[in-house]
């Protein structure tokens, strides 16, 4: 007898005993419903089909048949042999997402879970109770972003670094991509990415790595008055930047690499990408925007904190920048490479002069003098040419005077 069955025989033995002493006037009609812990209608109606059919009138005729909603034997094992043949390693809440989008499942999350769990195909999480504190969530798009990189195996591959940049108040994705190690340019990348497609945001939370801050000491604080290249690029978008002094205060991108490492490096093993550029596509193209249906938060305000771009020249921001003397061949030394100014109108060299050095996120670099573009190069440091012609340098509101040896502007 299963358990059902044992609880209907106490509970029908311990109304004929109620019932007797009903009878024998020991009890009034409410205190008996009360024992019975029913209400008195209810108690009434037993007492109506005791008498009519015995004791076996209160028997519940569902225990014990079949239900019409149960699965048959054979939807079960196909269930199993589709986890077992297509997308064995997945957890059970990214099979159940591909179970019901591709394969037009009916049934609910717990009916597939336990599916899995008694064929032995999938392990119960083990949960470890710990003490949490919830963090409100911003309650618009816009407010607060997060942006991290998680260093796993990816692909069969080398292991590669995952960057993500997502909103605090949704768990939207915004951009992820995968890169050999993550720096200055891939952060870079993530927010670039953002601006064009969202607009600018309010702030930027981020961990401590060497990229984001400066840290005089080790696990000190950072030193927001000596900014890095990022820091430095974030404070003219007028962005500002959080630092997180533990991986708990950046639990909400800490769960976010936990599904993505559950989902990810599975997907692109099911469709046999290695490569880093196919992988980048796939990711833009057809995970993230599955992902965000899945895990994306209403948020408070439907209002967005975005506020869209004007007209700034986003690559002239989010690129490296750096200070170096012109040497006295009119050249200056970057990264090995020595970059070449080219002839101007208004000056015969700037031998000895503070000028800036830009690297793009492509490679391709400028020289700066001031606010004006002296010269221009490619990735080997090659003096970029425009229709043919070296590129010559306009000088805004200067007054031009030539000779027949030299020229030069006021």
């Amino acid at each position: 007898m299963n358990w059902a069955g044992f609880l209907q025989k106490l509970r029908m033995k311990k109304f004929e005993d109620v019932f007797k002493r009903w009878k024998r006037k020991e009890l009034s009609q409410r205190q008996a419903a009360f024992l019975l812990d029913v209400s008195d209608r209810t108690f009434r109606r037993y007492v109506a089909r005791y008498t009519k059919e015995g004791i076996e009138g209160l028997a519940d005729r569902r225990i014990g048949r079949r239900s019409h909603l149960r699965a048959s034997d054979e939807e079960v094992r196909q269930v199993r042999d589709l986890y077992r043949d297509r997308y064995q390693g997945r957890n059970v809440k990214h099979f159940y997402e591909v179970y019901k989008e591709r394969h037009g499942g009916k049934r609910s999350y717990g009916w597939v879970k336990n599916c899995l769990y008694k064929a032995g195909l999938a392990r119960k999480p083990r949960r470890e109770e710990t003490h949490r504190l919830m963090r409100e969530r911003k309650p618009a798009a816009g407010m607060m972003l997060h942006q991290d990189a998680s260093t796993h195996r990816w692909t069969e591959g080398k292991k590669m670094d995952l960057v993500v940049t997502m909103d605090d108040a949704t768990s939207e994705i915004y951009n992820a991509f995968l890169v050999d190690q993550e720096g200055t340019k891939s952060s870079f990348r993530g927010v670039l990415e953002t601006l064009r497609s969202k607009g600018l945001f309010f702030s930027l939370y981020t961990d401590r790595g060497s990229h984001y801050w400066t840290t005089p000491a080790a696990g000190g604080p950072v030193d927001k008055d000596n900014p890095t290249q990022f820091g430095r690029a974030m404070k003219e978008l007028g962005i500002k930047m959080i630092p997180a002094y533990s991986p708990q205060a950046r639990g909400r991108s800490e769960r976010m690499f936990g599904i993505l490492q559950d989902r990810l490096p599975q997907e692109l093993q099911e469709n046999k990408i290695t490569d880093i550029d196919e992988a980048n596509e796939y990711i833009a193209k057809i995970f993230l925007p599955s992902i965000n249906r899945n895990v994306m938060k209403r948020p408070k305000l439907k209002e967005s904190a975005f506020v869209p771009l004007l007209d700034v020249d986003l690559d002239e921001i989010l690129c490296l920048k750096d200070e170096r003397k012109v040497g006295n061949d009119n050249c200056v030394s970057y990264n090995g490479l020595r970059l070449q100014i080219p002839p101007v109108s208004d000056r015969y060299h700037f031998v000895k002069a503070r000028v800036e050095v830009r690297e793009y996120l492509d490679g391709t670099m400028a020289i700066y003098h001031g606010r004006r573009r002296v010269g221009s190069y490619d990735l080997k440091g090659r003096l970029r040419e425009e229709g043919g012609k070296k590129p010559k340098i306009p000088v805004a509101g200067a007054r031009s005077f030539t000779s027949a040896s030299s020229s030069y502007a006021l």
